[in-house]
């Protein structure tokens, strides 16, 4: 159990990080899931059109530091080269 006023201050801003954390990872997840989906069903062109949206997750999310941003950056290019 926290003891000071600002250790308690501290639990309760720590539970709200973690849960925006928490969406963003599973944001993350998702986009990854439905890209893979995409690839595996042979859309291309749904595929290129999630395509800047799936971009913009994962950079939003390695912004945020949920993710280290050269992973994004990896997954991104790997995702890229398999639309083309």
């Amino acid at each position: 159990m926290p003891n000071t006023k600002s250790a308690i201050r501290r639990v309760r801003r720590v539970k709200k990080q973690t849960r925006v954390n928490r969406i963003r990872k599973s944001k993350y997840k998702n986009a990854i899931k439905h890209m893979e989906q995409l690839l595996k069903s042979k859309e291309k062109e749904k595929a290129k059109k999630y395509y800047s949206k799936f971009q913009s997750i994962l950079m939003q999310v390695a912004k945020s530091g949920i993710i280290n941003k050269k992973t994004a950056a990896r997954k991104i290019s790997r995702i890229s080269k398999k639309i083309k």
